[in-house]
């Protein structure tokens, strides 16, 4: 059973990051879903992944996907890819600068915080390998937003 604190993080996880999206517009939710939704799909293997391996432990003690590593895939993933993409596509540098910080922040910052939170703690990884781990999909997202772009699909102007 999930526990209330970790029900309502879950919620939060999910609701607050698409919530966001309103503020990105019509045109660059269009423009940049695709590569989102790509990386979510491969966020989910990689949490599969991660968790066959044990590199994090989650407190509650029923082992779920559903209610454990699924709302980090789905929540903050591809509203922060979009609006990365946003922020910087056109600028590799940049774009692998601000990826660096926000995978930073939450490999070294929000993870000890949730790990206070008795939500969620790294088991067989360390912040610097948790670091790695979120940050080598940047330049996955980038080569498929790349992609979308080159075949400028869906006929949005401006690409």
């Amino acid at each position: 059973m999930v526990s209330k604190r970790h029900f309502v993080f879950n919620i939060c996880m999910v609701v607050i990051p698409w919530l966001s999206l309103i503020f990105l517009g019509k045109r660059d939710i269009k423009r940049y879903s695709i590569a989102g939704f790509v990386i979510i799909i491969f966020e989910i293997i990689n949490h599969k992944f991660g968790q066959k391996r044990n590199w994090w432990m989650f407190f509650d003690k029923r082992k779920s996907f559903l209610t454990n590593e699924l709302p980090f895939s789905i929540g903050p993933y591809m509203p922060l890819s979009m609006w990365l993409l946003k922020l910087s596509y056109g600028n590799f540098k940049k774009f692998l600068g601000l990826n660096a910080i926000a995978d930073g922040l939450f490999a070294f910052l929000f993870i000890n915080l949730f790990k206070k939170m008795k939500i969620v703690g790294l088991y067989r990884l360390n912040n610097f390998q948790f670091f790695f781990y979120l940050y080598y999909k940047a330049f996955l997202l980038y080569g498929v937003q790349y992609w979308v772009e080159k075949r400028k699909w869906f006929g949005v102007k401006g690409y």
